[in-house]
């Protein structure tokens, strides 16, 4: 699908999307409550219906009324069959969900799409090698063996979303068990997400240091009725419009959240008055918009920008490559990216999505400045399947059309 997008300004108020990140949260530990848990305010992204999917696959049972959904969660999360698990494209899924299925003896099958299962998973298959499991990567992955507790090291600059799947496991063993996290530990605020999140339904775990989790063993879940927060991430995109000629205010966002990309307010008053350097290694989700405005304004210096490479598209270069239509002089380094001040204009070539989500987003925002055409529009279903119809209502001139 190509969205077509006119020179358009964005004005009004909007609700923000429900937080993509913490619905995985809850609705896992929903599944693990005996009891039925109320999940409030959910975006049914196909993130999201992946972590449904592979519930139900587990054994859990759900009813969705709007934007509500109504779990039953699992009397014991050892599976007693092999089944087949499709992620989709959602990497959170994958990881969350592989230490929950190596709690039985049995084997089973993960299943994705796009560039899924080229995404990093060394640290579970260095963890299997290990301790004698299964760990069969190819076009699906396989895995098969009984995880054990104990002590667990796992590299802490690859992805936070390793450790919550741990400790999902973990905390429903019948031993006690560590995680000790190898430094540079980068999005440790995604942890932080994950511990508000179990101990909402009853379970708690013991931050020693910085870098240990004590995880006690044989803890329950405890069903509750919880909301979703507003997601800062999907958030950006729209307060973005406010620094190129818009005016857009972004409800229902707690200022007291955990998540780590409400950091995007401080990058876009820096990104606003001058050519900063900031660091991206603990929000790499915001690189995209980060480097858009960027672009359009004066220009920036971004660090820890090597994990950009292993998400949906490498996100540097394409960005690069598709600012570079509207005039952008960008240079892509190992661990950094410089933004030079440039001069845009229209593009006169199709902008590329790279079946990116956040890609997407983000050449749309540009776009309602200078007008383009964006592939892959069908992407922000992702994360945000409402968000052209968003900035329609906020004034934006979309038009979408197959290709």
């Amino acid at each position: 699908m190509i969205a077509k997008i006119k020179k358009s300004a964005a004005n009004g108020s909007v609700y923000a999307p429900a937080s993509k990140s913490m619905a995985h949260r809850l609705l896992i530990c929903a599944a693990l409550s005996k009891g039925e848990s109320i999940v409030r305010r959910v975006t049914f992204s196909s993130d999201i219906l992946a972590t449904l999917d592979c519930l139900e696959e587990m054994g859990a049972s759900y009813e969705i009324n709007g934007d509500t959904v109504k779990i039953k969660g699992l009397d014991s999360v050892i599976m007693s069959e092999e089944k087949n698990f499709y992620c989709r494209e959602s990497g959170s899924t994958l990881r969350f969900f592989i230490p929950l299925l190596l709690l039985s003896d049995k084997k089973q099958t993960f299943r994705g799409e796009g560039r899924l299962m080229k995404r990093p998973l060394d640290v579970y298959e260095t963890i299997c090698k290990e301790r004698g499991l299964l760990f069969e990567k190819g076009d699906t992955l396989k895995i098969c063996g009984k995880l054990e507790a104990g002590d667990f090291f796992v590299r802490g600059d690859i992805s936070s979303q390793f450790i919550t799947g741990l400790l999902y496991a973990l905390s429903v063993m019948e031993k006690d068990s560590r995680i000790h996290i190898l430094p540079p530990f980068e999005s440790a605020s995604y942890i932080n997400m994950t511990l508000l999140a179990m101990k909402k339904f009853g379970v708690s775990v013991q931050a020693e240091d910085e870098l240990a989790l004590f995880v006690r063993g044989g803890q329950k879940y405890t069903a509750c009725d919880i909301t979703v927060e507003g997601d800062y991430s999907g958030s950006a995109f729209l307060d973005a419009f406010n620094l190129l000629g818009g005016c857009v205010e972004t409800k229902g966002l707690d200022p007291d959240s955990l998540q780590g990309d409400m950091i995007y307010k401080k990058y876009f008053t820096l990104l606003s008055y001058g050519s900063p350097k900031l660091d991206v290694s603990d929000c790499p989700d915001l690189a995209p918009i980060l480097m858009t405005l960027a672009a359009a304004l004066h220009g920036a210096k971004f660090i820890g920008t090597k994990r950009l490479k292993i998400k949906e598209s490498d996100r540097g270069v394409v960005m690069a490559k598709e600012l570079s239509k509207f005039g952008a002089d960008i240079e892509v380094g190992e661990n950094e990216i410089v933004v030079h001040k440039a001069r845009l204009h229209t593009p006169s070539e199709l902008l590329l999505g790279h079946n990116d989500h956040r890609i997407v987003m983000a050449l749309a925002v540009l776009s309602s400045v200078f007008g383009g055409e964006i592939s892959d529009a069908q992407a922000v279903s992702k994360s945000f399947p409402e968000f052209f119809d968003v900035i329609k209502n906020l004034g934006v001139e979309v038009t979408l059309y197959d290709n």
